[in-house]
């Protein structure tokens, strides 16, 4: 009996362990069932969380879930429900919510080993509907270990190996550790064997205290004696069925049926968490369920194992799910008596937006799914059966008494249709039209029968006066407009010699004084004697040529801007412009640099002051100045683009900074060139020639930021661009252009020669002359500067092109062999 108790043991264990994998592996792959709208946002949290530990994006999960067997709505589904979790917890994420890359990213995951564990796991196993219980073995802050320092219990069963500390204190003092043998007994010092095996504790204590007694101990006549438990023996428990590992395991002699569950794994998808079964000497002692401990933390069927114990966790037997708008929508598994509220109570009742009145039922029936309703009142006779599916839905999002007004009334917004409701009680509900209430004109938005809307216009005006009264519906929507709802927003602006220049909001007999305040007063040198201000005009004669755009009117003011009966009332999107006094000028700085007597900031003095003047207020050139080298520097104004009246001069260089490298940039775009350097802020002059004809036609005018720099004689010639070398060579008159380019190692291969041109120290520039197969360079002086771009990129050889040289050759040819005949 004993070995077929073993086999049949064995052949359990090994067929549930199978069993098991086989559950594990194929339950998981196919989802065709799952309903994306039943999934809550947790559910969808630990989609992308397993996600993210698999290094997937959304949309990888996504042809996952195809491929895995979801039905195509219900991908789109799953993509709306994903997209909407990632905008949601947009603003609670540090990274971005980019769905197209990975999720790692955006919900800022950082895997540890057990999470790469538990990636391992179906990434579609948050989806389906969890088993209600199931998880509570799997949790590893439940391990349900006994507390092995807790006091003896009193029924607790002496075995083998279990060590006994007897203590007897009194008239008597002793204090054995007693240790119970294989056959269950313990050897008590002058008293002889005694046999405890099999008997509790208490038990146990009885018969030591009868044994001393017998031996002359005085017990209960002033001695006391004490047992309890010393070392604690393992028992061997055996865990069968629908577990996920099912085995025989060593346990403390003070486990129970869920420490034995748990490290077991608790039940698999087909095991019961209702009805185990602890199995003694060939009997089952007790039934224990899971549900009593879950729901009302009752454990009086969890008792301690004994040795050769075996629990067996059967398959259930039914099985619904419930889903939807409860508490803990999971699978919940029935036994025989209980109904649809057993169920409901399981699932910890309903949410607060639940429709309790009725729940949808999805049945088995011989061939098919047929649906069925289940109205409140039979929620406890119902007895559910295999296979049923339970939805709970929400309660329609509308309002069965709800009107709404909005607009120019002070407390806009969602009222209560009361019995009777009226239009003129709402606006009063509304504490009343605002000043600014557009009282010609109202519209009411109604519902129809058909869900299809209408408006319903009516006089404001008639409303308040009493004179039309207009009953309410649900759902209506009134909307009193504003006057200022119905025109354009009123500007003023003004523009010129003031601090603050813009566009001010427009107020009723605003004046022109009024405006000028607001923009913070005059600027310095600001005219008040003639402002203009430009008025639109709306009766333009269309059919004129000579037709007025705009009214302007000259307007004198008092420059304190005191109150005088005589102001100018503005109107909307008038523009007044403020001009400087006719005679005011800022004063202008230039500067000299290099070799003059007195370098430094001059101020212009005269409007037709010119560069020989300033070089006479620095006190002429010294004697090592090279008047031909000399060089004005003016920030040429109309290539950057910038606007002359700016005064901000951090503002003036940074888009002059910013005009130039776009200049650059473009430059090096065009001609594919390198280290290009703008110049288009040197003017070149001849400063030799102006200071002996001064007032000449090359004597410029000064302007304001001009630099006129004066050099010390040079002897060196720079070379740059596409040489194999640049490098600053010393001048020589003797040498050509050509000689300067070899010093810095010659052409470099992608060299364009022929557009290879020299900077002056005065700042003109001269390029390189093309004449029939030659080229003409220019001559070259100390200081300059020798550049030599780099060749476009070639495009290849066009047929135009070839033609067009064929074409040059044979017109050279031609003249050629004019130019012979005459000679003839």
């Amino acid at each position: 009996m004993n070995r077929f108790l073993i086999i049949l043991i064995v052949i359990n264990v090994f067929c549930g362990a199978l069993f098991t994998k086989a559950v594990a592996q194929g339950s998981l792959q196919n989802i065709s069932s799952v309903n994306v709208d039943n999934l809550s946002n947790q559910q969808i949290s630990q989609l992308l969380q397993q996600a993210e530990k698999a290094g997937l994006s959304d949309a990888e999960v996504l042809q996952q879930a195809q491929a895995k067997g979801m039905q195509a709505d219900q991908v789109q589904k799953l993509q709306s429900r994903i997209q909407s979790f990632r905008a949601n917890s947009a603003g609670r994420v540090a990274s971005g919510a980019d769905t197209s890359g990975s999720s790692q990213r955006q919900l800022n995951y950082k895997p540890d080993t057990e999470d790469n564990d538990n990636s391992r796991k179906d990434l579609f196993e948050s989806l389906k509907p969890q088993i209600f219980g199931a998880d509570i073995f799997k949790n590893k802050n439940s391990s349900f270990q006994p507390n092995l320092r807790l006091a003896t219990p009193v029924n607790y069963i002496v075995g083998p190996s279990d060590q006994l500390n007897v203590n007897v204190y009194g008239k008597s003092l002793v204090n054995w550790k007693l240790e119970v043998s294989p056959e269950g007994t313990i050897n008590i010092p002058g008293t002889g064997v005694l046999n405890v095996g099999g008997k509790t504790i208490e038990q146990a204590t009885a018969l030591i205290k009868s044994k001393l007694a017998a031996n002359n101990y005085a017990v209960d006549r002033g001695t006391t004696v004490q047992v309890s438990l010393g070392n604690i023996r393992s028992i061997q428990v055996i865990i069968i069925g629908q577990v996920l590992k099912p085995g025989t395991y060593t346990l403390p002699s003070l486990a129970t049926v869920f420490n034995a569950l748990y490290v077991a794994g608790g039940p698999n998808d087909n095991g019961s968490l209702r009805q185990i079964e602890v199995i003694r000497n060939n009997r089952i002692v007790r039934h224990l369920d899971v549900y009593d401990f879950l729901l009302k933390a009752d454990q009086k069927n969890n008792i301690a194992l004994q040795d050769q114990d075996i629990v067996r966790v059967p398959t259930y037997r039914t099985r619904v799910e419930l889903s939807g708008e409860v508490k803990t929508p999971a699978l919940f598994e029935v036994l025989p008596g209980e109904s649809l509220q057993n169920v409901i109570n399981f699932a910890g009742g309903f949410t607060d937006s639940a429709y309790t009145a009725r729940i949808k039922v999805s049945q088995i029936s011989d061939q098919q799914r047929k649906l069925t309703d289940v109205i409140e009142a039979d929620y406890k006779n119902y007895i559910p059966l295999r296979g049923d599916k339970y939805t709970v839905e929400s309660i329609i999002n509308r309002f069965e008494n709800r009107v709404v007004i909005n607009g120019a009334v002070f407390r806009p917004g969602i009222y209560e249709l009361q019995t009777g409701l009226t239009l003129l009680q709402l606006i009063e509900k509304a504490s009343g039209l605002k000043e600014d209430a557009f009282t010609e004109r109202g519209v009411i938005t109604r519902l129809k029968p058909d869900n299809t809307t209408e408006t319903i216009s009516f006089n404001v005006k008639d409303v308040i006066n009493k004179t039309v009264n207009i009953p309410l519906q649900r759902e209506d929507v009134v909307n009193i407009s504003s006057i200022f709802d119905l025109r354009d927003k009123y500007t003023v602006t003004i523009n010129g010699n003031v601090r603050r220049p813009g566009v001010f909001a427009f107020a009723e007999n605003m004046k022109v004084e009024d405006l000028i305040l607001k923009a913070g007063g005059f600027a310095e040198g600001a005219s008040t004697n003639r402002i203009e201000v430009a008025r639109r005009i709306a009766d333009a004669n269309p059919n004129s040529k000579n037709s007025s755009v705009a009214q302007v009117f000259s307007v004198n003011i008092d420059g304190q801007l005191k109150p005088a009966d005589a102001n100018f009332v503005l109107s909307p999107f008038d523009i007044v412009s403020i001009y400087s006094l006719p005679g005011y000028e800022k004063q202008k700085v230039v500067k000299v640099e290099g070799e003059v007597l007195y370098p430094g900031s001059y101020t212009i003095k005269n409007k037709n002051e010119k560069v020989s003047d300033l070089v006479a207020r620095a006190g002429g050139l010294t004697a090592s100045a090279d008047a031909q080298g000399g060089s004005l520097k003016r920030e040429n104004i109309a290539i950057l683009g910038i606007d002359k009246n700016k005064t901000d001069s951090t503002t003036v260089a940074s888009e002059r900074a910013n005009q130039a490298n776009r200049l650059k940039r473009t430059y090096r775009d065009s001609t594919n060139t390198e280290d290009f350097q703008l110049r288009n802020n040197f003017v070149g002059i001849e400063l030799d020639k102006i200071l002996k004809n001064p007032g000449t036609n090359g004597d410029l005018l000064l302007e304001d930021g001009d630099v006129l720099r004066i050099p010390k004689q040079q002897q060196v010639v720079r070379v740059n661009g596409q040489v194999l070398y640049p490098s600053a060579v010393v001048f020589d008159k003797s040498k050509s252009f050509n000689d300067f380019v070899s010093n810095a190692g010659g052409y470099a291969p992608r060299a364009l020669k022929s557009g290879a041109y020299v900077v002056y120290p005065n700042g003109t520039v001269k390029g390189t002359r093309k004449f029939l197969f030659f080229n003409s360079h220019p001559a070259v002086k100390p200081g300059s500067e020798i550049y030599v771009p780099r060749k476009p990129e070639s495009k290849g050889t066009s047929v135009q092109t070839i033609l067009g040289f064929t074409t040059g050759l044979a017109s050279l040819g031609a003249i050629i062999l004019g130019i012979l005949s005459l000679n003839r």
